[in-house]
């Protein structure tokens, strides 16, 4: 299913219908501030492992990242030091993940990873759905090496491709090819492990 939101003015129907799909642990694609990802609720265990194995990720192994709305919650979810939370509140919501050390709130799924990337994407449509949810949202990339492009920007192509394997798909206008820069805050040596569409402002 095909839904279309506007990111200057989401409509609340049209909100209300993915969160409640979200809700019922169901997998989401939508815009971000780089490219289109997929989600789901992130404190929904069994959704975590379908999209784990849907994208062949061993979530054992793998980093996982979570979308916010904001930082308001952040030590819920990770632990944050004075140092890294000055600097994320420089930087988002942007284009930015922030590779954090896990706190003790996230499932157990997340556990046996001692790191959590965190995201606050600028890009309202997201950012609205993670609020009416009321949890962060696990995000990963739609976009594959092998992939032809236009089926990880073009929402009515990643219909196309995705629709027998997710459960609604968000049009939130064409997506973008660059995903987010990636900096390793588990330590207040901050390093940028991939350099990708934001400018890290120090």
């Amino acid at each position: 299913m095909l839904v279309k939101i506007y990111p200057e003015n989401p409509n609340p129907r049209e909100i209300d219908k993915v969160v409640n799909i979200m809700r019922d642990g169901g997998l989401v694609i939508y815009p971000t501030d780089t490219v289109y990802a997929i989600g789901c609720d992130a404190l929904n265990v069994r959704a975590v492992e379908k999209i784990c194995q849907m994208k062949g990720v061993n979530p054992q192994k793998s980093n996982l990242s979570i979308i916010c709305y904001d930082l308001s919650n952040l030590s819920e979810y990770a632990k944050v030091s004075n140092a890294a939370f000055k600097l994320m509140k420089k930087n988002l919501p942007g284009a930015f993940t922030f590779i954090l050390p896990t706190s003790s709130e996230l499932p157990k799924i997340y556990k046996n990873r001692k790191e959590v990337g965190i995201r606050v994407p600028d890009n309202n449509i997201i950012r609205t759905l993670v609020q009416e949810l009321g949890n962060p949202i696990l995000t990963m990339s739609l976009h594959d090496e092998d992939d032809i492009i236009e089926y990880s920007t073009d929402p009515e192509l990643i219909e196309e491709k995705y629709e027998n394997r997710v459960d609604i798909i968000v049009d939130g206008g064409y997506g973008g090819t660059e995903a987010s820069t990636v900096i390793d805050c588990t330590t207040d040596d901050f390093e940028i492990i991939r350099q990708g569409k934001g400018e890290l402002i120090y």
